[in-house]
């Protein structure tokens, strides 16, 4: 069985790790850590998340999965994942959940953990409910579902990394119809500066 590329809190206390930081020997990952010269790849950083989802049901969805893929720096606390509305899981105060409507299309699985593709996150993400928040508020409306800075900036770090296009995106909010927020969505993509 090969060896993580991580540590957790599981294989040595906290402090220790925390410690390892301050002396260079380590970063953090997520919830975990690993040795500096690692690359922080979609993988790597999925293996983190799978550390706190550990239930194969869950899927990262919205803010964690635009972090593995790479669009931010830090994971949202809680992370978010999501489960189709026939799963029934229970999940710690650590875990964000929503039941939505998926398809096999819509994931990949990076190692243990499911995880929705670039298009679909931007997709959900661009349809959180609620307006763009600028004040010192919008990381509390981030945490209560409504979308703000942190999904803008999401959004706009899976479209300028590449891993997902603006057309593939719309074209995803076309497929929606009349579903709650596409229009909203789609005005919000417009607004966002970035090149196709």
């Amino acid at each position: 069985m090969p060896r993580s590329r991580l540590l957790t809190s599981d294989d040595w206390p906290e402090a220790e790790l925390r410690a390892a930081v301050l002396a260079g020997e380590l970063v953090a990952v997520g919830p975990c850590w690993a040795s500096p010269a690692e690359p922080q790849t979609p993988s790597l950083r999925a293996e983190a998340a799978a550390w706190v989802l550990r239930d194969p049901r869950l899927i990262a969805s919205t803010l964690t999965a635009a972090w593995v893929w790479g669009a931010t720096s830090r994971p949202p606390s809680p992370l978010d994942a999501c489960v189709p509305p026939q799963v029934r899981v229970h999940v710690g105060a650590d875990v964000r959940l929503r039941e939505i409507r998926i398809t096999d299309e819509d994931t990949v699985r990076l190692g243990l953990l499911r995880v929705t593709v670039p298009a679909r996150t931007a997709v959900d993400l661009l349809r959180t409910p609620g307006g763009l928040g600028t004040s010192a508020a919008d990381s509390a409306s981030s945490a209560a579902g409504v979308f703000g800075t942190a999904e803008a900036t999401a959004v706009h770090g899976l479209l300028a990394s590449g891993a997902a296009t603006r057309s593939e995106v719309l074209e995803r909010l076309s497929g929606l119809g009349t579903v709650p927020m596409v229009r909203q969505a789609e005005r919000r993509l417009r607004a966002l500066r970035v090149a196709p």
